[in-house]
């Protein structure tokens, strides 16, 4: 029996004695299978030709990723806090050199991750390291693998340790999440949004869509959501999914800014061509 992870997303699915037949994440229409077709690995195949990658993201906060490239390619984020570590968003690589690293900062606590493209190999990090998970409970359907390490919390917002919270956006997932982290940006607030709220190139805005790989964007009510839900929080910083993709000032600007550039864009394209 292994427990095999598709290449395309990097999920790690229950054990089976052969690969699955599908894969239920990259037949969802925000996701795709490769035109190649479905295939699969193992935590050992990846091992063997690929590493992870440390690096301070900011003070406190240690990024994670594979290298090569794997999958969706995103990067995990450890958040060192007094009351305990907390993994954010998940990657499919966990090797020797990766546990010890993390050991040696304090370990894991909890894992919470922002959507299903990310959940990886979130029940092996949690094993390893002792660990809870945190999803929302509007992506149940999507978990490949079970663990009665997994808690699933339903309301819009789920306070955690040292001031951290849990924030269901919506948006790119029903169950979207971000995390706010009241002493990021030294104790101006940052949030931790994967690809709910994602940054754009020049790293003083954001957007938002249904589907990234099929470019499907979201509708208006759905901004209005993710706008209402953050509002409560104040945060000058946003760490994204990927290396470096952040906005490093007056985050919460740029995400009311992002929003109506992105609003008057879809009001008006009917208009276009």
């Amino acid at each position: 029996m292994e427990n095999f992870i598709c290449v395309q997303c990097g999920t790690h699915f229950g054990a089976t004695a052969q690969p699955p037949a599908r894969c239920t994440i990259c037949e969802d229409g925000r996701q795709f299978v490769h035109y190649g077709g479905q295939q699969w690995t193992t935590l050992k195949q990846l091992a063997a030709d690929h590493h992870n990658r440390f690096e301070e993201e900011a003070s406190q906060l240690l990024g994670i990723g594979t290298e090569p490239e794997f999958a969706i390619g995103q990067r995990a984020l450890l958040l060192q806090s007094p009351g305990g570590n907390l993994l954010w968003d998940c990657i499919s690589l966990l090797d020797d050199k990766t546990i010890a690293e993390v050991k040696a900062r304090g370990g894991i606590r909890a894992i919470a991750i922002s959507h299903p493209h990310f959940y990886s190999s979130m029940v092996e990090w949690a094993e390893h390291f002792d660990a809870q998970i945190f999803l929302h409970a509007a992506d149940r359907e999507w978990v490949m693998r079970k663990s009665p390490r997994i808690e699933f919390w339903e309301r819009t917002a789920f306070p955690l340790w040292d001031g951290l919270t849990l924030i269901n956006c919506g948006g790119h997932f029903e169950g979207g999440t971000v995390l706010d982290w009241p002493a990021g940006a030294n104790g101006k607030g940052a949030l931790l949004t994967g690809d709910i709220i994602t940054v754009v190139q020049d790293r003083r805005y954001v957007s938002f869509m249904r589907s990234y790989p099929n470019l499907i964007p979201l509708g208006a009510a759905a901004i209005h959501r993710i706008l209402e839900t953050t509002e409560p929080f104040s945060f000058n910083q946003i760490y994204g999914g990927w290396w470096r993709a952040n906005v490093s000032s007056d985050a919460k600007a740029a995400v009311a800014r992002s929003a109506e550039r992105y609003l008057h864009a879809i009001a008006s394209a009917g208009n276009y061509g």
